[in-house]
């Protein structure tokens, strides 16, 4: 289920962990951050993608970014050119087509589902890359009752006119998927439909672990879908987190700043969470 982790961990949607940080990290998916000349700010592991019921901001949440003066997401989603980009960007090479990356009885089972769940059919795809039919596959499973917690975020923000920012652009962020041949990606997308219950089961069970604000739990059951594909999980969540850090020291040195990122980014390892502590900045969860 390759693809369907990625597009977890993208729209994402996401969630992460490693057997040796176990043990020092708190649950907690709000992590205050000072020291090393920074503005006291706040790290937020999200949810890209959830039902109503489960999206909820709690009143600690809304504190931090009461009390901070930027939010920074993984993309700047108030960018006006970003829904634009985005279509560019996902569209297949001229002449191609995502029919062209299945046989006729895996075209015919997306199609059918995409027909009942969505209202059309994988023709109104064609010209786009597998990610977009991916996205399309979850949108239908979560039908009307999705949420999203980058909106609400940004609906505070505004609310408070603050300004949204990014930590990477949508270019970088698709290139990551552009690595696998579209080929396998469908084949991942044909088996998700395959088999009965699968999503549903996998949804369930993220979303528990996600309310219990255990991220060492979260990257850990991210973390078996991946298997042995290191290199997949380093691109996905390792190498971005790497990538981050400077900019959280660097944005945070000008204000106090709120970064609302993936949730499977913050534990492990790797995660967001240690790697600010081994730059010694002073970490410490946010329980109430």
């Amino acid at each position: 289920m390759k693809n369907f982790k990625n597009i977890l961990a993208l729209v994402a949607f996401v969630c992460a962990m490693s057997t040796t940080t176990a043990q020092e990290n708190e649950n907690s998916l709000l992590w205050k951050v000072e020291g090393n000349g920074i503005k006291t700010s706040y790290v937020f592991g999200t949810f890209h993608m959830l039902p109503k019921e489960d999206s909820i901001i709690k009143e600690k949440v809304k504190k931090a970014i009461a009390e901070s003066e930027t939010i920074f997401l993984e993309l700047d989603m108030d960018d006006p050119s970003l829904q634009t980009e985005m279509v560019q960007l996902s569209s297949l090479a001229k002449g191609d087509n995502i029919k062209n990356h299945m046989d006729e009885s895996e075209y015919k089972l997306i199609d059918d589902y995409l027909k009942a769940k969505m209202g059309v059919g994988l023709e109104s795809f064609g010209t786009y890359k597998p990610l977009m039919v991916s996205t399309m596959v979850m949108m239908g499973y979560m039908g009307q009752d999705a949420a999203s917690y980058e909106m609400s975020l940004i609906a505070m923000a505004k609310e408070q006119q603050k300004e949204i920012k990014g930590l990477e652009t949508i270019a970088s962020q698709m290139a990551i998927f552009d690595e696998q041949p579209y080929d396998e990606q469908m084949d991942e997308v044909v088996k998700l439909l395959s088999e009965e219950g699968y999503m549903k089961d996998m949804f369930h069970k993220m979303i528990e672990i996600y309310k219990s604000e255990n991220i060492e739990e979260l990257y850990t059951y991210m973390e078996e879908y991946y298997g042995n594909d290191t290199k997949q999980l380093e691109r996905m969540l390792d190498f971005r987190n790497q990538n981050w850090i400077p900019l959280i020291g660097q944005n945070s040195k000008e204000g106090s700043v709120f970064y609302g990122v993936g949730a499977g980014h913050l534990g492990g390892e790797q995660g967001v969470i240690s790697l600010l502590k081994k730059e010694g900045y002073t970490v410490t969860p946010v329980t109430e």
